[in-house]
């Protein structure tokens, strides 16, 4: 989907959901669904008063996390304890995270049945569902 596309089709989510669609909230959809780095509110707060100096740090916060609801974005819990959000990922996919810049990379191919199962085993749970995020330093940052 070509990013126009996927920057419409949030703000349609969005507006469905219950929110209007004003200058500021749309600032915030055209950064996170452009971004390839995972970001925090206040990173999402200082790109969007750029465009719009008058957009609030409440509304970032409320908006990020109606994009979360509806499964748009999702939030990434950092090594230091804070989180940022970035893109969700389609389909089976996993993050990896550069923790200087932030760029995300997603990937697939992980095979954790045999973990899931040792871990159900031994436990009594039910896996249902799971999420890897792994971290470390993209090829910029590591030179």
């Amino acid at each position: 989907m070509q990013p126009h596309d996927l920057i419409e089709a949030w703000l349609e989510q969005l507006q469905a959901s219950g929110y209007r669609i004003t200058e500021p909230r749309r600032a915030i959809v055209e950064l996170m669904a452009t971004t390839t780095h995972a970001l925090s509110p206040i990173e999402v707060y200082d790109s969007g008063r750029r465009d719009y100096p008058r957009l609030g740090l409440v509304t970032v916060y409320r908006t990020l996390e109606r994009l979360e609801e509806l499964g748009l974005v999702q939030r990434v819990h950092m090594p230091d304890g804070c989180h940022r959000y970035l893109r969700a990922t389609q389909g089976h996919q996993h993050l990896l995270l550069c923790t200087r810049c932030g760029q995300v990379e997603m990937f697939a191919g992980d095979d954790l049945n045999a973990l899931t199962e040792r871990v159900e085993q031994s436990t009594g749970y039910r896996v249902k569902d799971h999420w890897l995020q792994l971290f470390g330093l993209c090829p910029r940052c590591n030179s």
